[in-house]
């Protein structure tokens, strides 16, 4: 770096109008680089200090759209740890006073079933309060809770009898129920569970089979997707058929028709008990065989 050159009074004494003005403008332009100069290394000594003494840099970031763990376990020291809280003023807050509605509760729970379970007094402790037949029993208070009763899985062993003839070689077995799948543990309330969790609830089958072997049942998530398809396939896909036969044709001609064949088709459509699907739906699966 060159160094800057230092006059003295009688120098620039002896300078004319012009040399002084350029001397000056080359000062203002030194002393606006060693500003800027200033700046960056500021900067660079509140980062190094950062780094050093700041908190731990192998800390990730947050993922716009990803919640922190720290904000899951811990989301009020998270959100203060590094912000100073200003406490709002008191106001006055009106309370607006709302009557509950009256029988809300017993409207709530009207569809489901109910267990009375009594509370009484034993005629020892009675008479021990009011001497004997000193008492008369007023109408009961009464309250009522929700009880939450967890899934119950039990196993179900059928005992098909055999019979044989004494005189003959014929064997003849006892009557038993169908089954969804041949030799397999699926029962139709079974299915309906995996199919409730899968299909309603959303949930993978990696967490519908974690779920059961928390409860010592070891189904893996391979088995009930091949339960779901077989189910599917069986059972399901003959509805879907017939649905396909019926309402096929009433798209057809709500399309090309006019208004009878509309009206026909409003009420097919109410007969099935189903919305009418759209005709580019169904002519996407036109060609499957019914």
């Amino acid at each position: 770096m060159s160094k800057s050159k230092i006059y003295s009074p009688e120098e620039l004494n002896s300078f004319s109008k012009e040399t002084l003005v350029a001397v000056i403008l080359s000062m203002q332009d030194q002393l606006s680089q060693l500003n800027a100069n200033m700046e960056r290394l500021i900067e660079q000594i509140a980062d190094a200090s950062n780094k050093r003494y700041g908190r731990s840099s192998e800390k990730l970031d947050v993922i716009a759209g990803q919640l922190e763990l720290e904000l899951i376990f811990n989301e009020a020291e998270a959100l203060t740890e590094t912000l100073y809280v200003v406490e709002p003023a008191e106001e006055d807050v009106i309370q607006v006073s709302r009557r509950k509605r009256k029988g809300k509760r017993e409207e709530d729970l009207k569809d489901l079933p109910i267990e009375v379970i009594p509370h009484t007094l034993s005629d020892e402790k009675l008479q021990e309060l009011f001497g004997p037949d000193g008492w008369k029993r007023l109408p009961d208070e009464v309250y009522k809770r929700v009880r939450v009763q967890p899934a119950v899985y039990t196993v179900e062993e059928h005992q098909v009898a055999v019979y044989a003839g004494k005189d003959n070689q014929t064997i003849v077995k006892a009557d038993r129920p169908k089954d969804l799948l041949r030799n397999s543990i699926l029962t139709p309330t079974l299915a309906a569970s995996i199919m409730n969790a899968k299909y309603v609830n959303g949930l993978p089958l990696y967490r519908i089979s974690q779920e059961f072997l928390r409860n010592d049942i070891h189904i893996s998530k391979q088995v009930m997707a091949n339960w779901m398809i077989q189910c599917a396939d069986r059972y399901l896909g003959i509805l879907y058929d017939y649905l396909h036969k019926e309402l096929f044709p009433c798209a057809a001609g709500r399309r090309n028709s006019g208004h009878g064949i509309e009206g026909w088709a409003s009420r097919k459509q109410q007969e099935l008990y189903v919305d009418l699907p759209h005709w580019e739906d169904l002519q996407r699966y036109a060609h499957r065989p019914v």
